[in-house]
């Protein structure tokens, strides 16, 4: 079962992933200075993490004065995310594509959801989530990977299908395979606005330079083509 692998490869990877997050690259130089400029009024805003990893946004957060509410599917993330955190915020282990029981209707002011959409095959339910728990004219901020990249990334034949891929990554320590779904622009963009969700900023992000002292050749081509996509969707009232 997909869902099963990419719990694996996260619970093996977790330990190496928190150590180098600071400063991998596409993490700390595209991604979430990118995805974060798309975050406002953060100070005393309730703001939910989903997929929240080891906790290095909700961290970032809480020192802007922000009330996180984090949540991953890793157990060993969540361990880590309390850990950096040091008991700050809430953390529990939960899966993105299964309901938000736990959480009461319009409750925060802010989703984040951070490069974790490519592991939900449906994003339909998970989506209506996030207006579920969004207060009214809340804002819901996510990034994911680029459907244009991802198409040729991994030589995609059927552009308008939502289709399972799978690729090695060697730069959290071992090689490991890490399973997604690869889906077309309108497969990111269709499910906001038939759920209740005005787009309200789209980002094809470019790294910070920091990005390219650390990896010129990505920092190159990343420059010339977008790897990630960031959004800011607004909660219709």
């Amino acid at each position: 079962m997909i869902k099963q692998k990419i719990l694996s490869a996260y619970e093996e990877m977790a330990e190496k992933y928190n150590a180098l997050i600071e400063h991998k690259p596409h993490n700390a130089y595209y991604d979430r200075p990118n995805t974060l400029e798309l975050i406002t009024n953060v100070k005393g805003a309730s703001i939910l993490d989903a997929a929240c990893g080891p906790g290095k946004y909700a961290e970032l957060l809480l020192a802007q004065g922000a009330n996180v509410t984090g949540f991953d599917m890793s157990p060993k993330m969540i361990q880590l995310a309390r850990q950096r955190n040091n008991e700050r915020g809430t953390f529990f282990v939960h899966d993105l594509s299964n309901p938000f029981d736990m959480l009461n209707n319009e409750s925060f002011d802010t989703v984040l959801c951070a490069l974790a959409l490519h592991y939900v095959e449906d994003w339909t339910l998970t989506i209506k989530e996030f207006y579920r728990v969004l207060k009214p004219n809340g804002t819901l901020v996510i990034s994911i990977e680029h459907p244009f990249f991802e198409f040729n990334y991994f030589k995609s034949t059927k552009y308008f299908e939502v289709e399972a891929v799978k690729c090695t990554w060697s730069g959290f320590g071992k090689p490991i395979e890490v399973n997604s779904f690869r889906r077309p622009l309108s497969g990111c963009l269709l499910p906001l606005a038939e759920n209740g969700f005005y787009i309200d900023k789209l980002v094809e992000p470019k790294p910070t330079k920091e990005f390219e002292h650390l990896d010129p050749k990505h920092f190159k081509e990343l420059n010339d083509f977008p790897a990630f996509m960031c959004i800011r969707a607004v909660r219709r009232s």
